[in-house]
């Protein structure tokens, strides 16, 4: 159930508050808090500029899922007001391009469908009428078309045709799977079915969507449409064996009225998210040359529309680059990225002239503090951001030239009164190589400098990802229950250039235990910290690295290894992503590198672990399958150690993707450093 809305306006500053779902008057973080979460994504800006349209996401306890609402903000007047809102979600807002209508995606009736809102009258029209949800929508320019991508089953025929008939009210167990195709599963999709995703265009008013795209191929991703709208602009991989190509596509121009389809790229690598210049002259883009690396960065291309005269214009920039947007003159393109640990947008003129750090983002990710967030292009000198807070989920603020100023407050209410967890940096130098290894961590509420505390080394996952100064449900939920929690970018980590990243290609885990331990050492220097009462947790990648630490050292009382491979060898052989873990994470087929893998692989390590262990995964992960948890767990349990397995329900790779799930992951790895922590 989500908050009771009242709209109250303090100069500017819109304060969004409520009776809780669940009330608590609790000074600290508590873990029925996490059902009162709001947080902003996906601002969108009106034509004219005058107005926002962004989701307002927030914790459904009912549903245990996240609900989300379209609120509407206006910049001249700083009124907000709710657009769509109720228990159906609405989401994917596209305004029309004269600014009068919008298209949006909701499930309302039932299945996700396509509508179109008139914004003066506030009238809707249902436009499609479809068996399979709708995504990537796009007006085309004279607002009389939205193009959409959608799936397309096809009839999964298997090669037995001799089945005897079911007699009349016999119950047989059902009609066998059969999979012939390389891609036929995904983590938090389950198998696949047979069939194929397609864009459609259907008349802004209602009617009868039309394919465009033909053949056994996905297409999706950005939709980009011609000045003129007699193309279309996407993204995918047409080649025959694009199964086993896990990161190439080229952009593709599609004829709306043929469906003709023509290669506007065509090169070894991934080039994706077309994005239309204003004047319709150019086509940005994102690309990089495959090296088959496992962590390579994207730059931003410029080509005209028939893939002539290509540029690159970051390529002095050595950062995870996404999300190119135009300015509204086309003089210039602003972009996200990552660097030392936090999400920025940086924007780059048209001559390659980088301007970097003009906003923070953050507030998005909600369970760990992994970078994150999304802005939108107002003008050529404003933007809209999700705001960077170290204690709180993302709000909207507005970004010029170089002022920041907060126009949501969605969580006041529930935080406002309570003590949070203050965070800081600590930056140590690797015992390895000297290199600098950033950390965070953050005190527990009411902290007392004469006081010991307790000490959790929370490890991110990827292993290419950042964590960083950001909003963290999980690390306040820890904090608040007395412990120092630090989290750290060991060598692996994006955002310091692809070197760095890389220096666990084809060797993870490795010195990227010592570069945690360094974190560690660090932080035990701290006159606070117990020395006696450490502990250690990490999912994904971070389970990996949890693993290997027990396997390597006694000093922790306990672990929590969360959602881990814990064997190379089996994982490339039962994870969805196959295909391009044996080609990107390791050196060659398993069978030919079985000595490489085992030595990297945390079970090579179990005969030396004593530290009490917990094992922890989502019941529907098949991005690090169960079957990893189950090894570790009974090779625990033979060698006597005290273990746990914890199998998270209707879970998949990402656990916190239901809040009733990420009150169980936090609060049994609580539960078990309580078990082991001596007062």
């Amino acid at each position: 159930m989500s908050k009771i809305i009242k709209t109250t306006l303090l100069a500017g500053l819109v304060s969004l508050s409520a009776g809780p779902a669940i009330a608590s008057d609790n000074a600290t973080w508590q873990y029925e808090d996490v059902f009162n979460i709001e947080y902003a994504a996906s601002p969108q800006v009106s034509p004219s500029g005058d107005s926002i349209v962004y989701e307002r996401r927030s914790m459904d306890i009912m549903s245990d899922s996240t609900r989300i609402n379209l609120w509407q903000y206006n910049l001249s007047s700083n009124a907000h007001t709710p657009l769509l809102s109720g228990k159906a979600q609405y989401r994917m807002a596209r305004f029309s391009p004269d600014g009068k209508k919008l298209a949006y995606i909701s499930n309302e009736e039932g299945d996700n469908q396509l509508y179109v809102r008139w914004l003066q009258s506030g009238d809707t029209a249902r436009v499609t009428n479809v068996e399979h949800g709708v995504s990537s929508i796009s007006w085309s320019p004279n607002g009389q078309w939205i193009a959409f991508s959608m799936f397309k089953p096809q009839e999964a025929k298997g090669i037995f045709s001799e089945m005897p008939k079911k007699p009349k009210g016999a119950n047989w167990a059902g009609t066998a799977k059969y999979i012939d195709q390389m891609s036929y599963r995904s983590d938090g999709r389950g198998f696949l079915p047979h069939g194929y995703r397609h864009i459609y265009i259907v008349p802004a008013e209602g009617g009868t969507p039309r394919q465009i795209t033909t053949g056994d191929f996905h297409h999706g991703g950005n939709i980009a449409w011609s000045p003129n709208g007699e193309q279309i602009f996407i993204s995918g991989d047409r080649h025959p064996d694009w199964q086993d190509r896990p990161r190439e596509s080229d952009i593709y121009q599609i004829n709306v009225a043929t469906g003709e389809t023509t290669n506007v790229t065509k090169r070894e690598g991934p080039d994706a998210a077309p994005v239309m210049s204003p004047n319709g002259k150019k086509i940005a883009y994102l690309r990089f040359d495959d090296k088959k690396l496992s962590s390579q960065n994207n730059d931003i291309f410029i080509m005209n529309n028939d893939g002539s005269d290509v540029e690159n214009l970051t390529a002095k920039l050595d950062r995870p680059i996404g999300n190119p947007k135009w300015d509204t003159k086309g003089r210039g393109l602003y972009f996200s990225y990552d660097d030392f640990g936090q999400k920025y947008v940086g924007y780059v003129n048209l001559k390659g002239k980088i301007t970097e750090k003009i906003a923070k983002l953050g507030g998005q990710s909600l369970g760990r503090p992994y970078t994150s967030g999304e802005f939108a292009v107002v003008d050529t000198n404003e933007l809209v951001v999700t705001l960077a807070n170290a204690n709180r989920p993302a709000d909207l603020a507005m970004v010029k030239k170089g002022k920041t100023r907060k126009i949501t407050s969605l969580n006041e209410d529930l935080l406002a009164h309570k003590t949070t967890a203050e965070m800081s940096e600590i930056t140590v130098k690797s015992t390895v190589d000297g290199r600098d290894i950033q950390a965070w961590y953050a005190l527990p509420p009411n902290f007392d400098k004469n006081k010991k505390y307790p000490l959790i080394l929370e490890i991110h996952g990827g292993p290419h990802t950042a964590y960083g100064p950001n909003f963290s449900t999980e690390v306040q939920l820890m904090a608040a229950k007395g412990y120092v929690v630090v989290w750290a970018n060991p060598r692996g980590s994006t955002s310091y250039g692809e070197d760095f990243a890389n220096l666990i290609h084809h060797n993870y885990p490795s010195q990227d235990y010592n570069d945690l331990m360094d974190v560690v050492n660090g932080m035990v220097a701290k006159p606070y910290v117990d020395s006696n009462n450490l502990f250690v947790t990490g999912g994904s990648g971070g389970g990996v690295l949890t693993a290997w630490i027990v396997g390597k050292t006694d000093r922790f009382k306990a672990a929590v290894v969360a959602k881990p491979v814990i064997n190379w060898l089996s994982f490339a052989l039962t994870a969805d992503g196959y295909s391009y873990f044996t080609k990107y994470w390791m050196p060659g087929m398993p069978w030919d590198h079985v000595e490489h893998l085992w030595a990297r692989s945390p079970l090579s390590l179990v005969g030396n672990v004593t530290t009490p262990t917990m094992l922890l995964t989502g019941e529907e992960d098949v991005r690090t399958p169960m079957s990893e948890t189950e090894q570790y767990y009974q090779a625990l349990q033979l060698r006597k150690v005290d273990s746990a397995m914890v199998r998270i329900p209707k879970a998949s790779h990402g656990i916190a993707a239901r809040p009733s799930n990420l009150i169980q992951k936090v609060g049994n790895i609580m539960a078990w450093f309580e078990k082991y922590r001596t007062q």
